[in-house]
């Protein structure tokens, strides 16, 4: 007889398999990345593109080129491009992140034939039409202002302004007078240069078997846009960054935001399941040092975290929280607290299981459709990461001991190290 009293057996995650794409080349050379699951009638197609922040060569122009491309095209208004989307039930976006754009259709599989050229459309032919271009100018500005009167805003924004610096896009802060400025022609010449399809990986996922062939085919025909130019050379992210507390005012608030951090060795490093590890023990969970100490016992938040940051060209630590303006510089000291005793006292074993079941327990569950498969495949790739990435992250998770876990604390969580930034408050 089953016993409701005993909890069902626990088995430790040993292993994980991501199913293995099929990659199709297509003669414009772009490629195709096709995973298939026929468990829905739906697919997910993502074109993802080097068109993201780090490649603009103005504040904000990236972001406005990805979102009017589906704003007017050469056969269709923003209105019908919209229409023609809802009639199927589908849903279309484009958006600009750190050093990608990236297109996203979902819908039903079978509406997929008929929804492709416009897709192509979007891609190779918008016209960015003038009117259009000044609403979505004036509603990001106004968006943005609301933005910068938050302190969370303002201490990411300077956070990355000094840990990168301004010559950098991942520092440039958003400037209002420039992105206002930014012209219908100014689009034109970025999306010529950045939406090549030369540059393009396409991730279709899904029920994908009998469409494949069409999707290939229908994208192999998307060109280049005449007289496209190269995309002009990016300083690099310099090696070095400053240290120490920077504070940022923010007039009448009472609240503060905290950001504290360093640069951090990139995914691609042997120790990067370990340093995830390292990351998950600090603040990666509702466990966690930091939210222990500085919510559950100091009561000083709602919630504190720290997460690495992974972009193409710099990866970051970044420890963030809001409290009350008057408990920023007691935050701040508990954070150097926590950083020292990881560097000073060995996890005990209970904990070190725990925190290794969350976080296999975790990647697990990211992996449930195959969507959320398509990402962790598409993670690999934009990031140049080895093929046995999530095999060898969960090997290496079960493996990490408490010794592991200090001495990477004593390289890389020395409060010595760190920037913070605090902003608002007293």
């Amino acid at each position: 007889m089953l016993n409701r009293l005993l909890p069902p057996p626990t088995h430790p995650l040993t292993t994980i398999t991501l199913p293995t794409p099929t990659v199709r080349h297509l003669p414009n050379g772009a490629r195709l990345h096709l995973l298939a699951n026929d468990a829905q009638p739906v697919l997910r197609l993502q074109v993802v593109l080097p068109a993201g922040k780090y490649q603009e060569p103005a504040p904000g122009l990236a972001q406005l080129t990805a979102r009017m491309l589906s704003e007017g095209t050469a056969t269709r208004t923003a209105r019908q491009v919209a229409d023609e989307v809802a009639f199927y039930g589908a849903s279309l976006d484009c958006e600009a992140g750190p050093d990608h754009a990236t297109l996203t259709l979902y819908c039903l599989a079978r509406h997929v034939p008929t929804l492709l050229p416009l897709v192509q459309e979007v891609l190779a032919a918008p016209t960015f039409p003038e009117a259009e271009l000044l609403q979505l100018k004036t509603r990001t500005s106004q968006s943005m202002r609301v933005e910068r009167q938050k302190t969370s805003f303002r201490a990411s924004e300077e956070f990355n302004r000094q840990l990168f610096g301004e010559a950098s896009p991942y520092g440039r802060p958003f400037d209002e007078a420039s992105f206002a400025s930014l012209t219908a022609d100014e689009l034109r010449a970025f999306h010529a240069a950045a939406y090549s399809p030369a540059g393009a990986e396409i991730f279709l996922s899904g029920d994908v078997a009998a469409y494949a062939a069409t999707v290939a085919e229908v994208l192999g025909q998307w060109q280049p846009s005449a007289g496209a130019t190269a995309v002009p050379p990016v300083a690099p992210v310099p090696d070095r960054y400053p240290t120490g507390l920077v504070t940022v005012p923010v007039e009448g608030s009472i609240q503060a935001s905290v950001r504290v951090g360093r640069r951090w060795p990139a995914l691609a490093e042997a120790q990067t399941p370990e340093l995830l590890l390292l990351a998950k023990v600090l603040g990666g969970y509702f466990g966690s040092r930091l939210m222990k100490n500085i919510r559950e016992d100091k009561g000083y938040t709602y919630g504190i975290h720290a997460s690495v940051v992974a972009r193409e060209q710099a990866t970051t630590l970044v420890i963030g929280t809001d409290v009350n303006g008057d408990r920023a510089d007691a935050t701040r000291q508990e954070i150097a607290y926590e950083l020292e005793r990881l560097q000073t006292e060995l996890l005990d074993e209970s904990e070190l299981e725990t925190v290794k079941n969350y976080t296999l327990g975790k990647l697990l569950g990211e992996t449930a459709t195959v969507f959320e498969q398509a990402d962790k495949y598409r993670h690999l790739l934009l990031h140049g990461l080895r093929p046995d990435y999530y095999e060898h992250l969960v090997r290496q998770t079960q493996a990490a001991t408490a010794a592991d876990l200090q001495a990477l604390a004593r390289t890389y969580l020395s409060p010595a190290d760190m920037l913070a930034v605090v902003a608002g408050g007293a």
